[in-house]
């Protein structure tokens, strides 16, 4: 699996934290775990991070290999307003993971562009390259950045949320800059 920084989030305002930071705690937040690859292709990309674009160049590397894009619910709730979404199916299979708090609600335009595409058991996604979609079930867990910003503004732990290596990491410049515009956390 790659974990991939958007290096200039097309969707958001560009984040304070400096992409090449955001990577560095991705190194380290999977240093110790072999099945995941820390991937800065899209840093070294320039111009807007469009997933198609990325997907476009691991496709390009594994040209049968069948590809899988995750997306929590609330990313799949705006995917009909990404870049070139339509096609991304063409390159990737789409896993629909669901979020705490998050209640899946998909465009019209999504629905039907998958109508028809569903996998009814995920050894389907292993059986081509692209064009499936597959809805996961996961135990839910309440880590969203949104919260471990406020929680680092409150001054407030945010281990187990965040890996020890990253937290080891933080500089009072990344506080600052993670925290800029957070309300502190109330929990």
């Amino acid at each position: 699996m790659h974990v991939i920084p958007s290096a200039q989030p097309p969707h958001r305002d560009r984040p304070q934290v400096s992409a090449e930071r955001r990577m560095d705690w991705v190194r380290l937040a999977l240093q110790h775990e072999p099945s995941l690859v820390a991937d800065d292709r899209e840093l070294r990309r320039s111009g807007p991070s469009y997933t198609y674009d990325t997907l476009a160049s691991l496709r390009d590397e594994h040209p049968t290999r069948p590809l899988v894009l995750l997306l929590g619910d609330d990313a799949a709730n705006q995917f009909h307003t990404w870049h070139r979404w339509r096609e991304i199916s063409d390159l990737a299979h789409l896993v629909f993971v669901e979020r705490p708090y998050e209640p899946p609600a998909p465009a019209p335009e999504l629905v039907a562009h998958l109508r028809g595409r569903r996998a009814a058991q995920i050894d389907q996604l292993h059986m081509q390259p692209a064009g499936l979609w597959l809805s996961a079930h996961i135990p839910p867990l309440a880590i969203s950045s949104t919260r471990v910003r406020r929680l680092l503004k409150a001054g407030r732990s945010v281990r187990g949320l965040v890996p020890e290596s990253v937290i080891a990491s933080f500089t009072h410049k990344d506080i600052s800059l993670l925290t800029h515009d957070e309300e502190p956390a109330i929990d």
